[in-house]
């Protein structure tokens, strides 16, 4: 009867270590890349926040604020010169004529002024499309990162190497260690 319980008792705690050990191997999940991605799709850093990158977050952020600043800044000086163009062209007082009726700003620097903060804010909308598309592919290649098995069996090391033959000067070279 007592050996009976012993060998149940050891039995459990066999599965129990299966079950462990089980738990401890990480399967593959092959939707991870696509949802970091989509995640990262409906609001950027999501999906750096998925892959548990928690730090990429903010850059992520602070990256996508910068040309959305840039953008605001250079409409609204457009918007200021393009007004003041407008009203000068029409014959009447803008913000760059003073009272006396003396222009600070020529007609000629107001239209280069539009055509220089239009560019700007045309790059500021197009840096920021392509920062929001790369922090999409950062999400989605790390969760491929992630799930690829690195150990230390693939190793490469720089190591010097004494030759025999030349005492007068090491020699460099790497070491490549494969394992299977």
């Amino acid at each position: 009867m007592l050996c009976a319980q012993v060998q149940d008792s050891v039995k459990t705690k066999n599965r129990r270590a299966k079950k462990r050990a089980l738990k401890n191997t990480y399967t593959y999940n092959p939707l991870a890349p696509s949802k970091a991605a989509f995640y990262s799709a409906i609001f950027p850093g999501m999906g750096q926040i998925y892959n548990k990158k928690y730090w990429k977050a903010p850059i992520v952020w602070g990256a996508l604020a910068i040309p959305t600043y840039f953008y605001l800044d250079n409409n609204r000086e457009y918007k200021r010169f393009r007004t003041a163009f407008k009203l000068r062209t029409a014959g009447l007082q803008d913000e760059f004529t003073l009272d006396d009726g003396s222009v600070t700003v020529s007609l000629e620097t107001l239209e280069r002024a539009q055509e220089q903060l239009r560019q700007n804010r045309d790059l500021s909308i197009l840096s920021g499309v392509i920062l929001y598309i790369l922090q999409i592919v950062e999400a989605s290649v790390n969760a491929h990162l992630i799930q690829f098995n690195t150990s230390d069996a693939l190793t490469l090391r720089p190591v010097i190497i004494q030759d025999q033959f030349r005492i007068d000067a090491p020699s460099v070279g790497l070491n490549l260690r494969f394992n299977f």
